[in-house]
Formats: C-alpha cells, structure tokens, sequence
C-alpha cells in the first residue's frame, strides 16, 4: 500500500471556509458549510490529514483560528498540518500546543531562511512543513510573501537547496499560477523538485480537478496532495482521491 498522504484543505478567511483563485485575496469564492462541519465530512469519507490555513493570519499575521484547530482535533481525530501567520518559533510552539501535528510556515520561511532552517533540530522534522508558494516569471521560479502579495526576491531552487541540507522532511509547493484553476498540478515541476532534493517528501497543491490527477501526483514522485477547489464543489470526493493513490498501479 502507499504511504501517499491526501490532504483535504480548509482555507478560512473570516470564519468562512473560502477558496481563492491564483492567490487573489480580492477573487473569493465562499462556501455555506462551516469549518468544523466540512472537517468532519472530510474525516467522515477516510480522511486522516487535514491542511488548515488561515488566510487573514497570511495576510496580517496573528494566527486567529486556534479555537477552531483545536476542536478539530478533538471531534474529527483527524491530523492537522496547518499555517498562516506563522512569525517566530513562539508561534510554532503555540500551534503545536493547541494541537497541530505539524506547522506550515510559508512568508518567513522565504525572509528568514536560515532561522527556519535552524528549527527542525528544535521542533523534529515531522512537525514542520514548508510551504513554498511559486510563480513563474521570466526570472524563473519566485517566491511571493504574505499572501502572495509582496515578492520574497528568492529562487525557488536556490532555497530547496538549502532546505534540505538543513534536514527539511516535509515541503508543499504550490504553483500559484494552477490554484484554483482546476488545470491539473503541475507534474513538471514536481520532478524537478523532487530529482533536485529527492529526500524531500513533496506535497503537490494547486490545479487538481479529479482522481487521475491524484495519481499522476503519485506517479511523478510526491508523497501527497492537497486538495482544495476539486472537494468543495464536488468535482472529486475524499473516497475516490484516496483509492486512486492506494490502487495497484496499472500494468
């Protein structure tokens, strides 16, 4: 059986659940269910991780769902690795506290790479997960901050490359340009990320609109996939996502 990890995401803005499209805080779509209810499905249909994100937190900073990360945990049992605002190692260690399983740390993760870095010996490799949000340009790969509204002025490469010489075990990337587009995940670059750093255990986030898209992720190499848009609007179920990763592969 694989060890390939789907991810339903939550994204919360306002205490809403809410999708945006390539990052465009002013392009929301929101959804009538409530957080916990939608958790609940997702545990509900053979969910075990959730990917939580708090959108005004990634924004502003100040992570102001802990109420709700807390209950997921205690009603769903569902693991959660969840972000937004994250700032300091304080910060980590308030989220750990309040339940999270591991802690996507993203904007700082681009400014402060090497105090980042230094926290996988203080936390465990398995409580930290670095989210690296890209957008190709003619420049190459970069990495906008804040809710993808300010340019990080960094390579994407350049900073895997540091990453994983510092021990980093888990890392999501997100195309920008695929989130919430249901175009499919960008196979290509997950390749290249994976062939560069192939200790990396590769999160795949943006663009995946079915089942096959859900293989193919496994195919190229990532050990999960964070599934947004695709659950929300009933494009694909949790059931479905997690039988395309766990079937035999064709002959």
């Amino acid at each position: 059986m694989s060890d390939f990890t789907v991810y339903p995401a939550i994204d919360v803005r306002g205490g809403r659940v809410v999708r945006l499209r390539q990052g465009d805080y002013a392009q929301e779509t929101r959804y009538a269910e409530d957080p916990l209810a939608v958790a609940e499905r997702y545990a509900g249909a053979g969910a075990t991780w959730l990917h939580l994100v708090d959108l005004d937190a990634a924004r502003d900073g100040g992570y102001s769902i802990q109420t709700l990360l807390t209950r997921i945990g205690t009603s769903t049992g569902l693991r959660v690795q969840t972000g937004g605002g994250v700032r300091s190692a304080d910060d980590v260690s308030r989220l750990l506290d309040a339940g999270a399983d591991r802690v996507v740390i993203g904007s700082l993760a681009v400014r402060q790479p090497q105090a980042v870095a230094s926290w996988m010996a203080r936390f465990g490799q398995d409580r930290l997960t670095i989210a690296l949000d890209t957008r190709e340009s003619a420049a190459g790969w970069t990495l906008p901050t804040e809710g993808w509204t300010h340019d990080g002025g960094v390579d994407l490469f350049d900073l895997i490359d540091l990453y994983a010489t510092a021990g980093l075990r888990h890392l999501l990337c997100t195309d920008i340009g695929r989130d919430g587009m249901l175009a499919g995940p960008n196979l290509s670059l997950y390749e290249a990320l994976i062939a560069r750093a192939p200790s990396l255990r590769v999160q795949a986030s943006g663009g995946a609109r079915s089942a096959a898209d859900v293989r193919a992720a496994l195919d190229a190499g990532c050990a999960g996939i964070v599934l947004g848009k695709a659950l929300l609007e009933g494009r694909l179920t949790v059931d479905d996502a997690i039988a395309a990763a766990t079937e035999p592969a064709p002959c």
